[in-house]
């Protein structure tokens, strides 16, 4: 059976959280990312599309000064050599996200990798407010539920690896076949006792897409 690499996007594909510095700085004081907020959504007490509802209604920015902002970033450079060899095997490569469109799809444009499929969340600019709109389907709990995407692609009868770092992958993790996970993931799926192999780049994830 060919292979889907599903990869997160935040902490994972760019190694930096880009969604979590966007929701810092375009809220007073950095509240869209205060700890009680965080500390609910890690115990489970709220989904992330919760979370990100909560985070939209304290951050004001336009849709140009939001753009400006996440092009200070960029994505790991052994993405895309890992793209090219998950390809020439005959496997796919996808990004789900709990991020935003916006953001997602503009640093995969810029790094010249507009035709790799992604899914993210949607926010609607209108003036300095901002309001988010989420992918129908899944636990209803996530904003873009990482499970559903195992699931859709399952049935279409492809091996599922999930490729992630953070607790926004949980029930991505909770469905694949195989996962590939560091920081906040790692730890969850050890907890848990599923199985999850360590990575600390794509360029480790060369010989897997190989």
């Amino acid at each position: 059976m060919p292979r889907v690499f599903l990869c997160d996007f935040d902490g994972t594909v760019a190694p930096s959280d880009i969604g979590a510095a966007f929701a810092r700085a375009f809220s007073p004081g950095g509240l869209a990312e205060r700890p009680d907020f965080l500390a609910r959504w890690t115990r489970g007490e709220m989904g992330h599309r919760e979370l990100t509802r909560a985070q939209c209604e304290v951050m004001t920015v336009s849709e140009d000064r939001a753009l400006a902002f996440t092009r200070d970033f960029a994505i790991d450079p052994a993405f895309a050599p890992f793209v090219r060899a998950a390809r020439a095997r005959g496997d796919e490569v996808t990004v789900v996200s709990e991020g935003f469109e916006f953001y997602v799809g503009d640093q995969l444009a810029r790094a010249g990798l507009a035709d790799v499929s992604f899914s993210a969340n949607r926010l609607r600019f209108a003036g300095d407010r901002l309001t988010p709109e989420f992918s129908d389907g899944g636990c209803g709990s996530c904003g873009n539920c990482k499970g559903r995407h195992v699931r859709d692609w399952r049935a279409r009868r492809f091996t599922t690896v999930l490729i992630g770092d953070g607790l926004s992958d949980r029930c991505g993790a909770r469905e694949a076949d195989v996962v590939y996970a560091r920081r906040d993931l790692l730890a969850w799926c050890r907890g848990e006792g599923l199985a999850a192999t360590p990575f600390d780049s794509f360029a480790d994830l060369l010989a897997a897409a190989a």
